[in-house]
This record gives structure tokens, C-alpha cells and sequence, in this order.
């Protein structure tokens, strides 16, 4: 069941509610009147929430099976490493990276129980890259950079799907952070980032990405 149509079921349940009032009212029974049309405000409320809710969450992709979500592809310049993401649809983000691995970690939405069985996919929004250095001491003095790789929520749905899950109040939705190992910079390596249901993977594209792969530690 998609969001638009869980508001229409909404919005036609409050409608329902709202003419039942209206009946009541007209045949002077007040107190039914009053119950179906706080009834009716409760249902227009959840049409509200909901529609909000799908608003936040168009910002994420569905997950049906194993799927291509970017290709990186990495250039070293002098002591950085110039990364580029390119996303299906030929949009693409460039981020200069410092150290010797990079990392691009996911928001993920898995809906579980009574929300699964309505038909709500797994979803996903990529959060952010980073880069980090294989020597302890480099990576604790050294400068690091991270960077978000979509604007922040005015909703943030994951976060309060997190929250709630803590505080057993949503228990058919899991709000889970996955990540891809991290994985060596090379001068002229690409890799596919693939995602399934149970997080992200990156895998080699060329020998240049395969070769330091092997020699990773």
C-alpha cells in the first residue's frame, strides 16, 4: 500500500465521520455528534501526519533486492583524493578526500510486521562519505573529512523511527545505519556501491580497484 492511498483511506474515513456528526446533529442526538466529529478531526490528523511522513520519506529509495546505488570512481591529486559519486540517472557529487580508505554509510527504514504486510518496502538514503587513515596515530592527528551527501531533514523520519524503536512505541519499523567497510583509495580505482536489505557493499569495477583491494589490511 503506497502513502497516497493510506490518505485517501484516511480522508475517506474522516469524511464518513463528518457526515455521520452532521447527521446526528441534524436529528439532535449532540453527544453521537460530538464522538464522530472528534472522530472525523482524529482521522483528518493521521491523513496529515501521514502525508508529512510520505513528504520525508520521498527522499529515500525503495530496496526490493540487491541493486546499484552509485559508482566511485577516485583520482589522486598531490595528498588528496578527488571522489566522485555518480547516481543512476547520471546525476553525480565530487568530494575531496583525505587518508587511505573512504566509507559511505546509509540510512536505512526496514518496515517489519503489520507495516510489511501492508506493503511498505525497505527504503534507503545515502548519509554520508568519509575518509580515514590506516595508521592509528595519523587518524588521530591528522585532518579528516566527512561529508553529507543529501541536505538535512525537516522531518527527520529515521531518527524518530530510531527514537521510537528505543522507547517500544513503533514496533513495525526498524531505523538502521549501514555502512560499507571501509575500502582502500587508489589512483584511478572504481567501485560499485550495492545495496540489499541487510546493507551497503562496495566492489571493485577495474584491476586498479581489485589490486588494492588484495593488499588491503
Amino acid at each position: 500500500m503506497s502513502i497516497p492511498v493510506l490518505v485517501a483511506i484516511l480522508a475517506v474515513v474522516a469524511l464518513i465521520f463528518f457526515v455521520r456528526a452532521s447527521r446526528n446533529f441534524f436529528w439532535e442526538s449532540y453527544f453521537r455528534g460530538v464522538i464522530h466529529g472528534l472522530l472525523g478531526i482524529i482521522f483528518v490528523l493521521l491523513a496529515v501526519a501521514v502525508t508529512f511522513l510520505g513528504a520525508a520519506l520521498a527522499t529515500y529509495q525503495r530496496v526490493t533486492d540487491e541493486q546499484h546505488v552509485a559508482q566511485v570512481e577516485i583520482v589522486k591529486k598531490a595528498d588528496v583524493y578527488n571522489v566522485m559519486l555518480t547516481y543512476p540517472g547520471a546525476k553525480f557529487q565530487a568530494f575531496e578526500l583525505k587518508g587511505d580508505d573512504w566509507q559511505v554509510d546509509a540510512r536505512v527504514l526496514k518496515w517489519t510486521g503489520l507495516a510489511f504486510l501492508l506493503g511498505f518496502d525497505t527504503v534507503y538514503r545515502l548519509d554520508r562519505i568519509s575518509g580515514r587513515y590506516t595508521n592509528v596515530e595519523d587518524e588521530k592527528t591528522k585532518p579528516r573529512t566527512v561529508y553529507a551527501l543529501n541536505p538535512p531533514d525537516r522531518i527527520d523520519v529515521w531518527d524518530l523511527a530510531r527514537q521510537a524503536k528505543e522507547k517500544e512505541w513503533l514496533p513495525g519499523v526498524d531505523a538502521i545505519y549501514g555502512s560499507s567497510t571501509f575500502v582502500p583509495m587508489a589512483d584511478g580505482a572504481n567501485y560499485d556501491i550495492r545495496i540489499s536489505p541487510t546493507g551497503l557493499l562496495a566492489r571493485p569495477t577495474n584491476n586498479v580497484a581489485r589490486k588494492a583491494l588484495g593488499s588491503f589490511k
